[in-house]
């Protein structure tokens, strides 16, 4: 039998490790978290909130078939238990829906986006911040799919939430300010795609660290508007920050994959 409390320990120490960049250590704990919870059962919940979580870890790490098969368990598991339209089932469709969008299938990720929003809309309405993740990977999706009107008002939506829910210095409105720069950064409007660029850089370096994962993600987005727009001495030094970014990680979790993101 598995303590009540060890599976929670160790995925709040996974979660914590995860949160400050060092996603090996992470790994271990959700590893170690997810062995103790399914001497629960198989289809505990707890076994399907520690697959979540493991397998967003995994997705950051690139590690995209294992991520997939574990967000896939843990949304059995979820609509097994709860039903189809319970907000642990929402999480679970956004969750999957973003590798989707990574992956190309934009189809099979707006279907479960649209029905993550409506759930989450009907559990906290149409204005709370647990709705911004779908809002996000939707205008993700669209941005893809050249779909930039649709993109741009799901950005703004969110951004707006995000803003009134955390304030303008929150690393949820750099993520939020990220998307809405490649959306421009798609549309070729270079201008408008910088200053969102340096905003959450800014943000995340002061909230995260100048040296956390997703700050070198952004530098190496940030890159690819100072080529297209032909500042090439600009673009390898931020392109090199981020390089030296990754080096560090890769020290001091050297299990982890070095593909870029």
């Amino acid at each position: 039998m598995s303590d009540e409390n060890t599976w929670q320990k160790e995925n709040e120490r996974g979660a914590r490790l995860y949160q400050h960049g060092h996603y090996a250590e992470a790994e271990q704990a959700f590893r170690m978290a997810l062995q103790e919870a399914e001497h629960f059962g198989p289809t505990d919940t707890r076994v399907a909130v520690v697959l979540n979580n493991l397998a967003s870890l995994c997705h950051n790490q690139r590690k995209l078939a294992e991520a997939e098969s574990l967000y896939q368990r843990a949304l059995t598991i979820r609509r097994q238990t709860y039903g189809p339209h319970h907000p642990m089932v929402a999480q679970s469709l956004n969750n999957l829906a973003s590798l989707y969008r990574e992956l190309g299938k934009y189809q099979e990720a707006e279907e479960f986006l649209l029905h993550a929003l409506a759930i989450a809309e009907e559990l906290v309405g149409p204005q709370h911040w647990r709705i911004t993740n779908c809002l996000n990977n939707l205008a993700a999706v669209y941005t893809a799919q050249a779909r930039y009107t649709e993109a741009t008002a799901f950005f703004q939506r969110s951004l707006s939430i995000r803003q009134r829910f955390f304030g303008a210095n929150d690393p949820t409105v750099a993520t939020t300010l990220c998307g809405l720069a490649e959306l421009a950064l798609a549309q070729g409007q270079h201008a408008e795609a910088e200053p969102l660029f340096r905003r959450a850089l800014t943000i995340r370096e002061e909230q995260l660290g100048v040296d956390h994962p997703v700050v070198a993600v952004l530098l190496e987005k940030y890159g690819i508007l100072l080529r297209q727009t032909e500042r090439e001495t600009e673009a390898i030094e931020v392109e090199a920050r981020a390089r030296s970014i990754r080096v560090r990680q890769l020290q001091t979790n050297p299990g982890e994959s070095d593909e870029p993101e």
